[in-house]
């Protein structure tokens, strides 16, 4: 089901764990065939994990691995103020080995519901403009951040045959690390998902420096 690259020491370690623990939750919330509905129209979406919204997943997938390592993840906030900006807000703040792991998460999904691309996606991954809130300037923030701890992003998507993941993950990387903003990537494979369109994809953590 799963796949985590990128083993070293103990704080690598921590971020591969972290995109295993996250993908296999995503899996066990997608069991429970969860159902979105519309903002706009508030019609039904199909059933599945896929089509919820970046912060009902984050939440959802949260909730799950506290469930399955509650020892590990007994101490997850989601939400945090930045120390400079309050207003602004950290999506996921861990516990892990004594220290905090600072997390900001995107979602990735090129697809819609019924199939079709969503063009505006890739801004929301590679933009440079901070408006966007974006994963590129969600690097920039973190890094400025002023956070006690470690700082890391986050990327869960969904894969499609003609249209993959790997080419935008390869441009993020190859922006966020213009002057060296991130480092490994860990990488964890999810499938079988009960959306006939979001139906496999991948998580992927890379520590902030």
């Amino acid at each position: 089901m799963k796949r985590a690259t990128g083993l070293g020491n103990k704080a690598d370690m921590d971020l591969a764990r972290l995109a295993q623990d996250f993908a296999s939750a995503l899996v066990v919330a997608d069991g429970r065939r969860p159902i979105a509905h519309n903002q706009r129209t508030g019609l039904q979406f199909q059933p599945g994990i896929g089509p919820h919204s970046e912060s009902r997943t984050i939440e959802l997938v949260v909730n799950e691995m506290r469930a399955a390592h509650p020892q590990r993840y007994s101490e997850v906030i989601l939400g945090v103020p930045y120390p400079a900006q309050p207003r602004q807000k950290c999506d996921i703040v861990f516990h892990l080995n004594g220290g905090r792991l600072f997390v900001e998460a995107k979602l990735l999904r090129l697809l819609g519901d019924n199939g079709k691309p969503n063009d505006n996606m890739l801004m929301h991954i590679l933009s440079p403009y901070p408006p966007h809130r974006s994963a590129v300037t969600d690097c920039n923030k973190l890094r400025k951040s002023g956070f006690n701890g470690r700082t890391a992003i986050l990327i869960f998507g969904y894969s499609y045959p003609e249209w993959p993941l790997e080419p935008a993950i390869e441009a993020f990387e190859v922006i966020a690390r213009h002057g060296g903003r991130v480092g490994e990537r860990y990488t964890a494979l999810f499938g079988d998902l009960c959306h006939p369109i979001h139906a496999r994809g991948a998580t992927f953590v890379w520590e902030v420096s």
